[in-house]
């Protein structure tokens, strides 16, 4: 005969649990966890706390119930993408808790003045926060500053692993490049000439996807070679059509990867020319134009670095950091996703009037 299951455990057994480690009375407990009756704030820390460490089976009320002020700075960038991460932000602002308030700040992208200023003088006591910025040596100074004093910093989209930031939420970008170089090396079969066109040099990101393209060609592509510099265009449209343009003319191009945007410039020189379909093309980011030159055969591969990805891991890290989150957030980058032909999606990637 089998052996009769053990009594159901009583709830208010657990209450007694917990109030005698928080060392208050089960009633406390009872009114800090269904969340009624007048609490204060030492009591009601003590009494989750001790909840925490028995390992209580359900979730937990906050210990704090002050507005959360975190700032989110952004560089002042019109690109497809960014205007795709504004627009994931503002979904996720809607779903947070009203107590926790994010404010969005548009900076100059080389302006260090500016940016400094938005890192160091909140206008607010500030609980953490977001940045998205060029790696310079008074930005490092700045965020140093803030994390010495206790603030919880994490990078987005780009990092600046030379300071104690909390978490980096964004794709691994050297592995992203080395990708890049995998599809241009297979599709090339022809020796010739790589052209590496950087978006920006003064942004981490954009430094090590060229550098992990270029190590990628180099190890398993001979027959394939890059200039000693990539060509930067600050997302620029004419000025990268420029660029292509001229390293067309010299000849010997036979793939072509840009780690950022200003794709009109290339498709551009490329048509011209009677290059379009020719020369194996790899770029960033999925975006409607970039559906349409994939569609018509110029861009081989999109790599999307996944912009609503970035901005939950960025929102998890930092709520977890400043207590409002107890469960910890997943460690690691944030998986980029791979986009050609057979599989770009015919809604479009943003809502028109954006």
């Amino acid at each position: 005969m089998a052996a009769a299951p053990p009594p159901r455990r009583k709830r208010s057994a657990r209450f007694v649990e917990i109030a005698e480690a928080a060392g208050v009375s089960p009633a406390t407990v009872d009114r800090v966890l269904n969340e009624r009756g007048s609490v204060s704030a030492a009591m009601r820390e003590r009494v989750v706390k001790a909840a925490q460490q028995l390992g209580v089976p359900r979730v937990l009320p906050q210990t704090s119930h002050g507005l959360v002020h975190i700032d989110v700075l952004l560089p002042q960038n019109s690109t497809p993408f960014f205007q795709r991460l504004t627009r994931g932000l503002e979904r996720s602002m809607q779903m947070l808790d009203p107590r926790i308030v994010l404010h969005r700040q548009f900076l100059p992208e080389a302006d260090d003045d500016v940016i400094t200023r938005a890192i160091l003088r909140p206008n607010y006591k500030r609980s953490g926060l977001i940045v998205t910025t060029h790696d310079t040596a008074p930005v490092r100074d700045a965020l140093r500053t803030v994390i010495a004093q206790g603030e919880p910093v994490i990078t987005m989209v780009t990092d600046i692993p030379e300071v104690e930031r909390v978490h980096y939420a964004g794709i691994d970008n050297a592995n992203a490049g080395r990708t890049a170089g995998y599809f241009v090396g297979r599709l090339a079969t022809q020796p010739g000439r790589v052209l590496l066109i950087c978006s920006r040099k003064d942004y981490r990101a954009h430094i090590e996807r060229i550098s992990g393209c270029r190590t990628q060609l180099a190890e398993a592509f001979p027959h394939l070679v890059c200039d000693a510099e990539a060509v930067e265009t600050l997302d620029d449209v004419d000025q990268c059509h420029r660029a292509v343009l001229k390293e067309l003319k010299r000849g010997g191009v036979v793939g072509i990867y840009n780690s950022g945007y200003a794709s009109e410039g290339i498709e551009a020189a490329l048509r011209k020319v009677g290059a379009a379909g020719k020369v194996v093309w790899v770029g960033h980011e999925m975006l409607d134009r970039h559906r349409e030159y994939i569609e018509q055969g110029t861009m081989d591969i999109a790599i999307d670095q996944d912009p609503d990805g970035q901005v939950i891991s960025a929102l998890q890290h930092a709520l977890n950091a400043c207590g409002v989150v107890q469960t910890p957030a997943p460690l690691g980058t944030v998986e980029f996703r791979i986009f050609c032909s057979a599989n770009v999606r015919r809604n479009p990637y943003l809502a028109a009037g954006h």
